[in-house]
């Protein structure tokens, strides 16, 4: 599990490919190692991936198919967001992330209102309906609070803080994003629909 608040910016500066997927060599400096060891769990750009190796400043992971076909941001050398696993006894910044990409949204705009930003993106079909205003939805691995929902968009500004700190401001229209709704969405869809079908099957 992890909370969404990004600890740094680390950089993919290798993909080898692997049969069935490939092999990230990820530049972490900014991380920082002394807690990680080989098995640990660290997002990139919100997706969960197991340390396999580790040398100096950097950190390996593989990535199977499956994931690059359903996320973005993993597939060339660049930027990423990092953040290591929850511990029990951290302070949760965020909210509950799972580190488990539920689609890939599309930007629609990104531009500067005053000293924050605006982020207007387009969420796929399947996951509009777990956004809701001043809910939580997981951009990139970063944290973030509904502003505002119509239909399929759905608004968020942006402080300057996240805006430095992330890869959020390489951004721009067009630009694909690893979306996770919120846990707790998940599960009220999934109650509501149990207690509808245990309605239907109790039906004489």
């Amino acid at each position: 599990m992890f909370s969404g608040i990004v600890a740094a910016k680390g950089r993919i500066l290798n993909v080898a490919p692997l049969e069935q997927g490939v092999r990230l060599t990820v530049d972490v400096a900014q991380l920082g190692l002394d807690d990680v060891q080989i098995g640990d769990s660290i997002a990139n750009n919100g997706v969960c991936l197991t340390v396999i190796a580790m040398e100096g400043n950097t950190v390996q992971f593989d990535v199977s198919r499956e994931t690059l076909n359903c996320t973005v941001g993993l597939a060339a050398p660049g930027e990423v967001n990092l953040e290591k696993a929850l511990r029990l006894a951290d302070r949760l910044g965020g909210h509950l992330v799972t580190g488990h990409v539920d689609g890939i949204g599309e930007v629609v705009k990104f531009e500067p209102i005053g000293e924050s930003h605006e982020l207007l993106i387009r969420a796929p079909a399947a996951l509009a309906g777990y956004i809701a205003r001043k809910g939580s939805v997981t951009v990139d691995g970063v944290s973030l609070t509904v502003n505002r929902v119509e239909g399929r968009e759905f608004s968020i500004n942006l402080i300057p803080h996240t805006v430095q700190v992330t890869t959020l401001q390489r951004l721009q229209a067009g630009s694909p994003v690893n979306l996770e709704i919120d846990l707790i969405a998940r599960y009220v869809e999934r109650m509501q629909a149990w207690r509808d079908d245990s309605t239907e099957g109790s039906a004489p």
